[in-house]
């Protein structure tokens, strides 16, 4: 995998990890907010995780 690739999701991953921590201060912890922070993650990382599995990132 190229460098700026690793690049690309390490930014993804902490501004991801940025706005759950941003929604977890603000609010009090309830099914919705954790609700929230797995379904973003869910909506995020696994189309990624596909493309990389797929191996189409290595063009």
């Amino acid at each position: 995998m190229k460098k700026y690739i690793i690049f690309r999701f390490v930014c993804l991953i902490l501004l991801w990890v940025g706005l759950c921590v941003v929604l977890l201060t603000s609010r009090k912890i309830d099914f919705m907010v954790v609700f929230s922070i797995i379904a973003s993650g869910i909506i995020v990382f696994v189309p990624l995780y596909k493309k990389y599995k797929q191996g189409r990132y290595d063009k």
